[in-house]
């Protein structure tokens, strides 16, 4: 077998618009297309010997067991390694279930999809899965273990932490996008303008005073101690000499930790003599030039979590340890300890696996103990100096428990220091008592403090932390998205994608916009290039100016990654014509409209999928919708239109010269067609449908209709509005029309225009694009044909596999095809190709250049139009 593709899809997407995040296998099965599971000798019980767990795979037989029942009469390959690869990763501590595998037109060759947590896990999950299959197939032996660990090393380098990934939980139940901002724990929340931004618990509301406060321990005890809250008394030293004068000072047992230090590292406590005094001082430098030593209080570490100066939750944290039995070793004692199924990989379960390191090592020794010591029965032993969960450390819920007194003093620590998420660090025998009355007192105030100890205590009830940290970043009422409209099709999305952001940006909004020529922020093009896919979306929702955003949506990008965006208000489907068929297994225009219909089903209920009443493609994908839906025609006589009419819906036809949006039976007269210039005085009936489309999506967004037209008198098309758009250019005697057309529908739309052009002759400078079907490249000649008395062939770029010469023999095929007596010149290299067409135009010619590039070919037009004006004006 072999992989031909690994593609992630992050987005909505053609296999499904709810489950975002799917790997896509190609995956050609070669000789084993022949040898489906039943004709494998002892496949089924391999499989069942190293999954057992996979008798809860139900899959399409909807019972227990399903799939292995699958496997006995017989399944595919392709199948088998989709269910392997959603099975390795719940193994690895990743569970997920949907798949879905599909033999593509080509025998033997499948598309294997199935979800992931972790894009770069699901990747090698992919690639495992296929080696496991392999090695059952064969009878061999393979190490399953060994990539299950893989797995959980990969998920480590790359998954969000506890308290990150909680905050974006609870974001995501409360249906608020969110988009990673790198590979660290950089989060953005919402979209556009509306977007907030948090670090693991640093949020865009944290102040950088108070986390400079918080992060300098002396100074926090300072002016802790000047608000009269109880801290522990101690010093600041970065010598023996130093450490001599606290000593002298405060007395013993002490605790020594890094001025700078986080996370328990670099501390010593319950230090009691000078000798492990002078050793803790040079453990603690190893992490800060300044060390702090305080008084060593006795009692329990307690942790408070203060969120938006409100109390959310309290624990009790004990240090990593193990409770001797009379007989085990402290090794095995941690071996024992390990095994609990609430202990994990780094932070993959609730509690983290116990290891043995320095500290561990340096708290046995004061014992005079080994990890091959025997403990006494019931005796506590203490493996790690601090009680941090990232270390093998537990917890225990007390919120209910803390007296109202330390409630009010958490609570003013956190404003004293300045923390919308502060965690007050505390040593007392309990938090029932206040401190005063106990003795306890202030250890640390953290910014950024760990939410897992909160979220999934050892003991106690949870605590949701991360749902007042939503609160506070999105109170009631204040959004998280911005408006967004989608526009995809065959022909016409650039054109209709500029006239919508147009009519945005003039009723106030600051509106960013994706087109198939560049990124655009208010008009301002902040990238250059074929920008519709999923990046380039994402690049104008994490944009914190943009307000309202319309995404032009190609179907490029859907089939590579998927939507850059969870859902849209308003979808269009301009139109579903023979494009680009034959590549990434789109044959036809069923296949197509499957892969457009996935803008339209990610409109929220309540929005509007905006859809070509003539393209019956378009009326199909109709069916699978489950928004509002509404129509254009070029007609009104259109019969699904006068049927929606009737019916009391809203539409938007061409009618008597006017652009005009029904309501039922009645009409609303937006503006007339020769009044909008992008119709080009009406004549470029495929301009107007794309008014229709945009006035339509605009109206049902809630624009007013004066305000609509306005916008639409005010679109020019021009090399600055619409580059490639039907751009003309007007020369004393002859006029030349740059359009990208380069389908076999938009050369219709450009026959269509030159029927109403007068021209004593009309060139046409055309190509072939060498990756689309024969009779796409031959039905573009015979429109050439039928349209234009001269044809100029040039074919210098995008042969995609196929010769020059075989792309204009199709071409001249087409022509011959027109009956009509055509002449034509093959003029290879485009600039030349338009430099030979101005140069021997003869008075009132009309040149047409069908150019994919066409920034090149405006820029030559461009030049030969200036050097005709200033020659006018010598």
């Amino acid at each position: 077998m072999k992989i031909d593709k690994i593609q992630a899809l992050r987005g909505p997407n053609i296999w499904s618009v709810q489950r975002k995040k799917l790997i896509q296998m190609r995956l050609d099965l070669e000789e084993m297309e022949q040898f489906p599971t039943n004709k494998i000798d002892g496949f089924r019980e391999r499989i069942e010997a190293m999954f057992p767990t996979m008798i809860e795979h139900r899959c399409s037989e909807g019972c227990r067991g399903g799939f292995f029942s699958r496997i006995e009469r017989g399944t595919w390959m392709g199948h088998v390694i989709e269910h392997i690869a959603l099975e390795i990763q719940t193994l690895a501590g990743m569970e997920t279930g949907f798949g879905r595998t599909r033999e593509t037109k080509t025998p033997g060759i499948y598309n294997v999809v199935f979800s992931y947590t972790e894009e770069n896990v699901g990747i090698f999950a992919a690639e495992s899965a296929v080696h496991i299959a392999e090695a059952l197939i064969a009878g061999t032996e393979y190490d399953l273990e060994a990539d299950i660990q893989q797995m959980r090393v990969i998920r480590d380098k790359v998954r969000l932490g506890p308290s990150t990934g909680s905050i974006v939980e609870e974001a995501v139940n409360r249906d608020i996008p969110w988009i990673r901002l790198g590979t660290n724990s950089l989060v953005q929340l919402g979209y556009g303008i509306n977007q907030m931004r948090f670090q693991a618990t640093i949020t865009c509301k944290t102040s950088s005073i108070a986390v400079d406060i918080a992060c300098n321990k002396e100074q926090t005890k300072k002016m802790l101690d000047a608000a009269s809250i109880p801290v522990a008394g101690g010093g600041i030293c970065v010598d023996e000499e130093d450490l001599a004068d606290v000593i002298k000072k405060i007395g013993y047992p002490i605790v020594l930790k890094p001025l700078d230090g986080n996370h328990g590292k670099g501390a010593s406590i319950n230090v009691t003599n000078w000798e492990d005094a002078v050793e803790g001082l040079a453990y603690a430098k190893k992490y800060s030039h300044r060390i702090i030593v305080e008084k060593f209080i006795t009692g329990y570490d307690f942790r408070v979590l203060i969120i938006d100066n409100k109390l959310v939750a309290a624990a009790k944290r004990v240090p990593a340890h193990v409770v001797g039995n009379g007989k085990d070793s402290i090794a095995i004692l941690i071996e024992e300890t390990n095994k609990d199924p609430r202990r994990g990989y780094g932070h993959e379960n609730v509690l983290t696996e116990i290891e043995v390191d320095r500290d561990t090592e340096d708290l046995l020794e004061k014992l005079k103990y080994t990890v091959d010591t025997v403990p006494r029965k019931d005796e506590v032993v203490y493996l790690k100096s601090t009680a941090n969960l990232s270390t093998g450390g537990t917890s225990v819920d007390v919120t209910d428990m803390m007296h109202p007194e330390n409630i009010f003093l958490c609570e003013r620590i956190s404003r004293v220091i300045g923390l919308d998420i502060c965690g007050v660090d505390i040593m007392a025998e309990n938090l029932t008592q206040p401190l005063k009355e106990n003795g306890g007192c202030i250890l640390e105030v953290n910014a950024a403090p760990g939410f897992r100890m909160h979220l999934a205590p050892s003991e106690g009830l949870p605590r949701n932390v991360a749902s007042p940290v939503i609160d506070m970043l999105y109170p009631p009422g204040k959004p998280s998205r911005i408006p967004i409209i989608a526009v995809t099709g065959t022909n016409g999305k650039t054109t209709t994608t500029r006239l919508l952001a147009h009519i945005v940006k003039n009723n106030g909004y600051k509106v960013g916009f994706t087109t198939s020529d560049g990124i655009y922020v208010q008009n301002h093009m902040m990238e250059k290039g074929d920008t519709t896919g999923p990046v380039s979306a994402e690049y104008i929702l994490k944009d914190p100016t943009v307000e309202f955003a319309v995404l032009e949506t190609a179907r490029g990008g859907i089939l590579r990654s998927g939507l850059g965006f969870s859902r849209c208000d308003i979808a269009i489907v301009t139109n579903i014509q023979e494009d680009h068929l034959g590549l990434s297994d789109i044959h036809t225009l069923d296949d197509l409209a499957r892969v457009k219909a996935t803008v339209v089903k990610s409109v929220k209920k309540d929005g509007w999928a905006i859809l070509n009443a003539e393209d019956e493609y378009c009326v199909k994908i109709a069916n699978e919708l489950s928004c509002n839906v509404a129509y254009f025609s070029l007609s009104e006589d259109n019969e699904l239109i006068k049927k929606l009419c009737k019916e009391g819906k809203t539409v938007a036809v061409y009618e008597n010269g006017y652009i005009t949006i029904k309501k039922g039976e009645w009409k609303i007269r937006v503006e007339r067609a020769t009044h909008v210039p992008l119709t080009l005085g009406g004549k470029a009936k495929f301009m107007i449908a794309n008014v229709l489309a945009a006035t339509l999506a605009s109206y049902l967004y809630g624009f007013k209709t004066e305000d609509i037209s306005l916008s639409l008198q005010t679109f020019i098309p021009s090399v600055a509005q619409t580059p490639g758009r039907m751009n003309i250019f007007e020369f004393k005697k002859f006029k030349v029309l740059i359009d990208f057309a380069h389908n076999p529908a938009g050369y219709r739309g450009i026959e269509g225009y030159l029927e109403n052009i007068d021209a004593t002759k009309k060139i046409g400078i055309i190509a072939g694009v060498g990756d689309r079907r024969d009779e796409d490249i031959k039905e573009c000649g015979l429109i050439a044909g039928r349209m234009f008395d001269h044809i100029i062939i040039r074919q210098e770029k995008y042969l995609r596999g196929r010769t020059e010469e075989e792309i204009i023999d199709l071409i001249l095929e087409g022509i011959a095809e027109s009956g009509r007596e055509v002449t034509h010149e093959i003029i290879p290299k485009e600039i030349e190709a338009i430099q030979h067409a101005i140069d021997n135009a003869q008075d009132g010619s009309f040149i047409t250049a069908l150019s994919d590039v066409v920034t090149n070919a405006i820029e030559i037009v461009q030049e030969y139009l200036d050097k005709e004006n200033e020659e006018g004006n010598i």
